[in-house]
């Protein structure tokens, strides 16, 4: 049987990330607020027909690639990001043989649920 993920998480091992998980999310959740302000004044700057440039586009440059930074955290470890406003969070598991998410939400105090890869949050189960 082949597998779509190579790594899997057992759930031990997923919680044991959760708290980095979370800050993961914190730190995205901050970054977009900042991209936010700089791309509102960026526009007013552009609608007063001001040239862009200096401090204001070099922070929102640095916004942007700390946003990536933290996105490929997740990446590298095939953690999967679902709904980043809910923070539905997938880890790729092996229940009984087959290959499923374990399925967690950022106001769960711990992952208790999973699904199928292809039934997503409506088809979650209590483990």
């Amino acid at each position: 049987m082949a597998f779509r993920f190579h790594k899997h998480y057992s759930l031990e091992e997923a919680r044991a990330l959760l708290p980095q998980v979370r800050d993961w999310l914190k730190q995205i959740v901050q970054f977009r607020e900042q991209l936010s302000q700089s791309e509102q004044k960026l526009g007013q700057l552009l609608a007063a027909g001001n040239d862009l440039g200096g401090e204001l586009v070099n922070n929102w440059i640095r916004t942007l690639s700390r946003i990536k930074t933290t996105l490929q955290e997740f990446q590298e470890r095939q953690i999967q990001i679902k709904d980043l406003d809910r923070g539905l969070i997938d880890f790729p598991a092996v229940i009984g043989g087959k290959e499923v998410f374990l399925c967690w939400e950022q106001d769960e105090e711990d992952i208790e649920y999973w699904h199928d890869l292809d039934t997503g949050y409506a088809g979650r189960e209590r483990l």
